[in-house]
């Protein structure tokens, strides 16, 4: 008999743990890991903020899975636009839909769609070097609105307060470093609507905040106020008490030693109410609602508002998944419908070998930990499908089933598709590019060597992976996004480039 045939599509953590899982179920299997953009590892290499390495040690993991070669990766092929769904659903056994969350979740008050006001996700993509996005962006506030108390909201600010040359020895590709360069920030506030033993920082992260050259970190004293649901998340948890120390520490400095060029300012009890315009249309502050706690942990607003002048808003709320064509999609909760991972049709039944995993399944909640028990139940029914007999690919013609297949189709549609060794190409190259720098100096005289920078250009990226000569122009390796594959969101800001 021949293998079962899966497509696992995103090559992010989730996709890269199922297809792991999957490979060592017993089942005798042939795994296609296909990716929208031309190298792997998702969120890892595209949500994380580039000087945060140690994260970014989970590629490590990763890198040794796909390393093993019994799991092949397609990149650059996007599901829903180069080959369809149903043409997967004809070609494979089973598909398992891991395309994560890519955009941000939605704030609604006025004001919010005002020019200068920004998705963190779409900033985290810039600063990241996504392909997909426009090069340039506007950074001409000198202060700042961050809403939002996570992590992302954190590395945001950050990266906004950050001295460029504390970024240099990092993959921070050069249009990144310039356009931060020309920054004239001051001053970046940091909102969030409840208090600190609620706030979803990780200590380590909140910690980091403070080590940073000429980069003040303050808490007002009066934003710590606990009640008996506070009381008890902090009984439950020695990371959310971790968290609130680092506030605490934050609040206890000595104002006299606060003598930074730029400052970032947490401020909790105070929920967005507006964004404020001036008379042409462009932010002038944010208005927020003082809150107080209810005794459960939530809040409550007590009618004081307060305007924060500043020039530019960010909004880091979370996360939303996107709907990939062909498929169900909840649109209230930005995931696909499903069951223990089991893709639901509108009609409340599991689509027949079509799997959910990661975020699109659940929603953009949970690290690594809970991406990986994600996977073992997704592919433990997928698996137990399989044994049940239930699984079999749409083709009439049995040799239209699997890798080959699919692989002559799409390069009968001239689709430059990407693999593992095309993305060992890239890597090398990124690497070579980083060491071409030689040391670099950060602002307290220190050397550091860079160990990448990354390639930026989608067609750069694919012609070095697919071995069709490197080029040696660096404007090529920035290049400029294909306007097809821009977001529809941030299409208007192709004419700033």
């Amino acid at each position: 008999m021949n293998p079962l045939s899966v497509a696992v599509i995103g090559a992010g953590p989730a996709g890269i743990y199922a297809s792991d899982i999957l490979s060592k179920s017993g089942l005798d299997v042939s795994i296609d890991l296909f990716e929208r953009l031309p190298a792997p590892y998702g969120l890892v290499r595209y949500g994380v903020a580039p000087d945060h390495p140690r994260i970014k040690q989970i590629i490590v993991a990763l890198y040794k899975i796909l390393q093993r070669g019994d799991i092949r990766l397609i990149g650059n092929v996007e599901a829903g636009r180069d080959i369809s769904v149903a043409e997967l659903r004809e070609h494979y056994d089973a598909i398992v839909l891991a395309t994560g969350a890519d955009t941000d979740a939605g704030l609604d008050i006025p004001g919010i769609d005002a020019p200068e006001s920004y998705g963190g996700a779409d900033f985290v993509s810039w600063y990241d070097a996504h392909p997909d996005h426009p090069r340039t962006w506007d950074l001409s506030a000198r202060e700042v609105a961050v809403i939002g108390v996570g992590n992302v909201a954190l590395d945001i600010s950050r990266v906004l307060a950050k001295h460029p040359e504390d970024l240099m020895a990092t993959e921070i590709p050069a249009n990144v470093a310039a356009g931060l360069a020309a920054s004239p920030v001051t001053d970046v506030h940091v909102f969030g609507r409840r208090g600190p033993a609620q706030v979803k920082f990780t200590p380590l992260e909140l910690r980091e905040l403070g080590h940073q050259n000429d980069v003040d970190v303050t808490v007002d004293e009066q934003d710590f106020e606990y009640d008996a649901g506070s009381e008890a998340a902090l009984r439950a948890s020695n990371q959310q008490r971790q968290v609130v120390k680092a506030l605490e520490g934050y609040a206890m400095q000595d104002p006299a030693e606060l003598t930074a060029s730029r400052t970032i300012h947490i401020h909790l009890f105070e929920a967005p109410r507006e964004v404020l315009l001036d008379d042409g249309g462009h932010v002038r502050a944010l208005r927020t609602e003082r809150t107080r706690l209810n005794g459960d942990g939530s809040v409550s607003g007590t009618g004081v508002l307060k305007d924060w002048p500043c020039q530019a808003v960010y909004r880091a709320v979370g996360y939303a998944g996107s709907p990939v064509e062909g498929l169900p999609f909840d649109s209230a909760r930005h995931v696909v419908p499903n069951e223990g991972g089991r893709v639901l049709g509108e009609d409340g039944q599991p689509l027949r070998g079509v799997y959910a995993t990661g975020w699109i399944r659940r929603g953009p909640v949970g690290l690594i930990g809970s991406t990986k028990s994600d996977a073992q139940e997704t592919i433990g029914n997928l698996v137990a499908d399989a044994h049940a007999g239930v699984l079999h690919a749409g083709a009439q013609d049995k040799a239209q089933v699997g890798h080959g297949a699919v692989v002559a189709l799409l390069e009968q549609r001239g689709v430059p598709y990407t693999t593992w060794q095309g993305w060992e190409l890239l890597d090398a190259y990124e690497r070579a590019l980083g060491e071409s720098f030689g040391p670099v100096e950060d602002t307290t005289g220190q050397l550091r060597q860079r160990e990448r920078v990354k390639v930026v250009s989608r067609a750069a990226m694919t012609a070095i992976s697919r071995g069709d000569g490197a080029t040696q122009d660096p404007s090529e390796l920035i290049g400029q996004p294909d306007a097809d594959r821009v977001p529809a969101r941030l299409a208007h800001r192709l004419g700033q480039v």
